[in-house]
């Protein structure tokens, strides 16, 4: 008999963790198990549409779900379909691969307003994720305020800030795109409440926020007077400095110089937020839209004997997608040894009746016609019960 090995949540951490099982024990039964009827998970939903490099690990994943003995299960819901002691009664290891998509709270006044937003929901929502269908109001939107200091802002402050033109080679969804569009945007504020040597922006992202189109960025030169902690790890304190270079050639630029400004804010902590103002530390800025891009919490999972955590939900939200591959490659080895010290569970297939591989391919297809057809590498579908209909070929 074969073991059989369950991984809950078909994003990056998960496949990584398939390919090392894989590596270590080819002879496996791996059933990747996901709540939505696409695989890709973060790489689908959470990585900026318009960075369509980052999201071609999405080739490597589908050749792993052509591996004879690894099947994607979509449309499963733990807790719906299955339960956590089912799916532990059913096979000889799970892994956990749920990662984290639940916006942390800011915890001051006025942030349950609905011009506050989340980043996971707004990039969410300009992916297509069949859960956050509905964006904000941008009609009226002229100054939004982008809190963080790392990645997830550039990439909120960039979405916004990039011209149509910019973004007709993306995946956005058609209607997010339409609505950032006509938005009537003069000001973005990416806020940090540390100073900017401790910004933990890439220098590749930061620098592209001085090649817009049609957003100038812009900071204050006497907030960049600041060095790297020299306590940081060299390939660290080279890159807090490369930022802080980066930072001092947009402080010559020119607010107003192009339709958009984006304002680099540091050492201003929000304090609470009332209709069309923001509270800072700094004082009161204001604003008509406010995305928190300050981190996530995930949802709990039992920690149990034959239950392994990988990427987010183990370490949390932080890293790149390449980070999981090792992450996940090294827990892999750790359910190998698991599995090696115990005799195949014999049974029925634990799995109800789901989205399989098929199914998604049909999903894929008819995205990237929809997409050749305007350009595009592919127009999502976002509505479920049309995700369900065309993966089931009805």
């Amino acid at each position: 008999m074969t073991h059989r090995v369950a991984i809950v949540g078909a994003g990056p951490s998960g496949f990584y963790a398939a390919d090392g099982l894989l590596r270590a024990n080819p002879d496996l039964h791996i059933d990747l198990i996901d709540r939505l009827p696409t695989p890709h998970g973060l790489v689908r939903a959470g990585v900026a549409p318009d960075h369509q490099g980052t999201k071609a690990v999405t080739r490597q994943f589908d050749r792993l779900l052509a591996q004879p003995d690894v099947r994607f299960a979509g449309n499963i819901e733990i807790g719906r379909d299955l339960s956590w002691d089912e799916v532990r009664t059913g096979y000889d290891a799970v892994i956990v691969a749920t990662g984290m998509v639940i916006d942390r709270k800011l915890g001051i006044p006025g942030e349950d307003q609905p011009q506050v937003w989340g980043s996971w929901r707004f990039v969410a929502w300009l992916n297509g994720h069949p859960d956050f269908r509905q964006g904000p109001d941008l009609s009226q939107v002229r100054r939004v305020a982008v809190i963080g200091n790392g990645n997830v802002a550039l990439d909120v402050a960039r979405l916004l800030a990039k011209s149509a033109e910019e973004m007709a080679k993306s995946d956005i969804v058609p209607t997010a795109a339409a609505a950032i569009a006509a938005a009537p945007l003069t000001d973005i504020h990416v806020i940090g409440r540390r100073g900017a040597e401790h910004a933990s922006f890439t220098s590749n992202e930061l620098a592209e926020m001085g090649r817009l189109a049609r957003a100038v960025s812009v900071a204050d030169a006497a907030a960049l007077e600041g060095h790297p902690p020299a306590s940081d790890p060299t390939p660290e304190r080279l890159r807090k400095a490369k930022n802080l270079e980066i930072l001092k050639g947009f402080a010559h630029n020119k607010p107003g110089s192009k339709p958009v400004t984006v304002h680099f804010r540091f050492n201003a902590a929000p304090v609470a937020f009332r209709s069309g103002e923001l509270e800072l530390t700094t004082g009161k800025l204001p604003v008509d839209l406010v995305i928190t891009c300050i981190g996530y919490t995930g949802e709990d999972f039992p920690k149990a004997e034959g239950v392994f955590a990988v990427g987010w939900a183990k370490r949390g939200p932080s890293g790149t997608i390449p980070t999981n591959r090792a992450d996940s490659h090294a827990v892999a080895k750790d359910v190998a040894v698991w599995l090696k010290a115990r005799d195949p569970k014999s049974g029925p297939d634990p799995l109800p009746l789901c989205i399989d591989a098929d199914g998604w391919h049909r999903i894929d297809k008819a995205e990237t016609a929809a997409g050749a057809a305007q350009g595009r590498p592919r127009v999502k579908l976002t509505e479920w019960q049309t995700l369900l209909e065309v993966a089931q070929g009805t």
